[in-house]
Order: structure tokens, then C-alpha cells, then sequence
């Protein structure tokens, strides 16, 4: 009976020592979402304007004529 015991206790502290490695990686992703927060809105700010863009080119808009910013890399998005 004690051997099962030891048995079962081994188990369980594999499978504690297996959820806090998974909560530790989960603290990493929220890091590195809260540290890009601000590169990432400004890419999905970027993504909106040029999908609009195009909308507007589909429905028959002529942006040919308009000077357009320069164009800057976003830190991760950099090729």
C-alpha cells in the first residue's frame, strides 16, 4: 500500500510540475503580447487603412493622384 501511495504521489507531482511549466509559458506569451501591444496596434491600424484603400479602388476610387507617406518597418513585421 505504500509503494502505491509513493507511486501515486510521483504521479501527481509530475503532473504539478507539468501545469506550472504550462502556466510559466502562458506568462511569457502575456509578456510578450503586453511589451508588442503598441507595434501591433499600429500594424492592424496600418492593415485597416490599406484594406480600405483597396475597397475604395475596387468601387471605382483613383488614388493614382495621391502622395502617400513613407513607408516605415514595424519592428517585428520587418522582413
Amino acid at each position: 500500500n505504500l509503494q502505491a501511495e509513493k507511486e501515486t504521489k510521483s504521479g501527481t507531482t509530475k503532473e504539478l510540475m507539468a501545469t506550472l511549466e504550462y502556466i510559466q509559458s502562458l506568462h511569457g506569451e502575456c509578456d510578450w503580447l503586453m511589451q508588442n501591444y503598441d507595434a501591433r496596434k499600429q500594424a492592424r491600424a496600418g492593415e485597416m487603412d490599406a484594406l480600405t484603400n483597396a475597397k475604395a479602388v475596387l468601387n471605382g476610387a483613383d488614388f493614382s493622384l495621391v502622395q502617400r507617406g513613407s513607408r516605415r518597418s514595424i519592428g517585428f513585421l520587418a522582413a
